[in-house]
């Protein structure tokens, strides 16, 4: 896939979005210019989206409508044709989708890590561990209070994953299940001194509000991988496919890469991703291994 400058892609989503409302294109694209994007939490508490749509909103001249929920329900509403693009994060489940001819087009756009969070004196001694399976035994031997997402998102499957890696099933008054994005999970940990899973993005966010610390990070099972990808048009006509793809070409446009890997560097002193577009998913875990 070519990536297409800023200029280029407003030309041609300018030409998609005229063709849907002037030729014999999808009903959907027709009469509505919106774009709906199914999202991860994550890319809306960082700040990020507030920063991406309007310039895209500029570019193209429609509008998104963003539905940021945890990547298990961005990726089953998208799979039901109600919503025309999805950025998400859940790379098992997103290979899974796509090899049901649910989604296309599916490409690399970012990344950044995750990172165990704790109270700052950390008891369970998470900063002495060598391997992210001794971290999370380490949470259950001592039963220390840890917050879990338990909302199906892209992070709550890692943690799920990580749990299984380390041969414990989670679970106990220790163990809680809060049911919500990022944000509301990382005050629920801070308030209650818990231990938690976060992507490296949203804590810096939110860092200055919250009393954790990172307490375990830098294992290459903690890499964070961003995909934009696209309901499959063969089986949701009516959805707006010129709009969802011009929004996914915008994310790996050179333009918004450069904004992307600048982005959080003024705030908070790094940037909160790393642009990846035109990468390959297995370079980028061989790197981080």
């Amino acid at each position: 896939m070519i990536n297409l400058s800023l200029p280029a892609l407003a030309a041609a989503c300018l030409v998609a979005l005229g063709a849907a409302v002037a030729g014999p294109a999808p009903a959907a694209a027709q009469t509505n210019r919106d774009v709906i994007l199914a999202t991860t939490t994550s890319t809306q508490d960082t700040g990020l989206l507030d920063s991406l749509v309007p310039r895209f909103e500029h570019t193209c001249g429609c509008r998104v409508k963003t539905i940021a929920v945890g990547t298990g329900r961005a990726l089953a509403l998208a799979a039901r044709g109600e919503a025309d693009v999805a950025l998400v994060h859940a790379p098992a489940l997103e290979e899974r989708y796509v090899a049901q001819g649910k989604f296309v087009g599916r490409r690399l756009v970012m990344t950044n890590d995750f990172v165990v969070l704790g109270p700052k004196a950390d008891p369970a001694g998470l900063k002495h561990a060598r391997q992210v399976e001794d971290a999370f035994r380490a949470l259950a031997e001592g039963k220390a209070p840890f917050a879990s997402r338990a909302d199906s998102s892209g992070t709550h499957l890692l943690e799920l994953a990580l749990w299984k890696q380390a041969g414990i099933d989670a679970k106990g008054p220790w163990y809680l299940e809060v049911g919500q994005g990022m944000g509301a999970t990382l005050r629920i940990a801070s308030q209650k001194q818990a231990y938690t899973l976060s992507d490296r993005g949203t804590f810096l966010a939110q860092r200055s509000t919250l009393d954790l610390d990172v307490v375990f990070q830098g294992a290459p099972d903690l890499l964070n991988i961003y995909h934009v990808m696209l309901p499959n048009p063969d089986s949701f006509p009516k959805i707006n496919i010129p709009g969802g793809r011009a929004f996914a070409d915008f994310l790996v446009a050179p333009e918004t890469q450069a904004f992307i890997g600048r982005f959080g560097t003024a705030r908070f002193g790094e940037p909160l991703f790393k642009p990846a577009a035109n990468r390959r998913e297995e370079d980028l875990r061989r790197r981080a291994a």
